[in-house]
């Protein structure tokens, strides 16, 4: 495993790179959802063929990145991305986003196509919820804190069975522990967004997922952003809230295993 601090606009992001060495595998970039940091894909990457190059960071504002004061816009959040993706020599990578990282997947597709030839849009949508919506969740975080919200935020990322397991608590305790400014960031970033025409004209291979009991990004919400991209594919997976990957890691890397070979990633870097 690698890391590196990378810079971008003042604003130093924690990155790491792991998987098949070299440059010329065929990267993987993948994007945490708000409240997370980049261990929220730990699970599924042991059920990933090991020919993949890995990229993951944290987002500003969230684990080991710098905390810049606010507000955040999306367009920070898509040059961090892009900086990432450049700072690693990447070209033509899958990018895998869940909720806000799917959003950002939008944008830099739009910004940067040389940088993405496919892209799963997970638990996300070209735009979630309203102005309204993100305003009063912030009003309440500057109230009350973290630690008071995240029993209600664990309600809307699990199922209820998940909910009532020992396995809630490290994500409780990872959300409890995102400072309060980068959260709020990241909230107001996602408040000023709505990607429906830009994402409307790409053209580029897209897996939508969605869980069944995910109270964030309603299946239909995700459906919805999926089928503005022409071919796209749509899996829903069941007994699963708005982190899939955390709540069934194995069925998870399964259906974006079986996209990746559709889309013959591994193919075209051998080419």
């Amino acid at each position: 495993m690698h890391t590196q601090m990378i810079t971008c606009d003042g604003v130093t992001l924690y990155s790491q790179c792991g998987g098949a060495e070299g440059l010329d595998a065929p990267t993987l970039v993948f994007a945490n959802s708000l409240g997370t940091n980049l261990h929220l894909w730990d699970e599924i990457l042991p059920h990933l063929d090991p020919r993949y190059r890995i990229i993951r960071w944290d987002l500003r504002g969230h684990g080991r990145s710098d905390v810049p004061s606010g507000p955040y816009t999306m367009g920070a959040l898509v040059s961090d991305a892009a900086a990432i993706c450049d700072a690693w020599h990447v070209k033509s990578a899958v990018y895998i986003g869940l909720s806000v990282g799917g959003m950002i997947a939008q944008g830099l597709a739009v910004k940067r196509p040389d940088l993405i030839r496919g892209m799963v849009l997970s638990n996300t949508a070209a735009k979630i919820g309203n102005k309204q919506l993100w305003q009063s969740r912030i009003d309440t975080l500057r109230r009350d804190g973290m630690a008071l919200m995240a029993e209600t935020v664990m309600q809307r990322w699990f199922s209820k069975t998940f909910c009532a397991s020992p396995q809630v608590r490290p994500w409780k305790e990872m959300l409890s522990a995102t400072p309060l400014d980068g959260y709020i960031g990241v909230c107001q970033a996602i408040a000023g967004t709505d990607f429906y025409t830009p994402t409307s004209g790409l053209r580029i291979p897209t897996l939508g997922i969605a869980g069944s009991d995910d109270h964030a990004t309603p299946v239909d919400l995700v459906r919805e952003t999926v089928d503005l991209i022409p071919g796209s594919q749509f899996e829903i997976m069941r007994r699963c809230g708005h982190l899939p990957c955390v709540e069934n890691p194995e069925q998870y890397a399964k259906i974006l295993s079986d996209f990746l070979h559709n889309i013959g990633h591994l193919e075209a870097n051998a080419l």
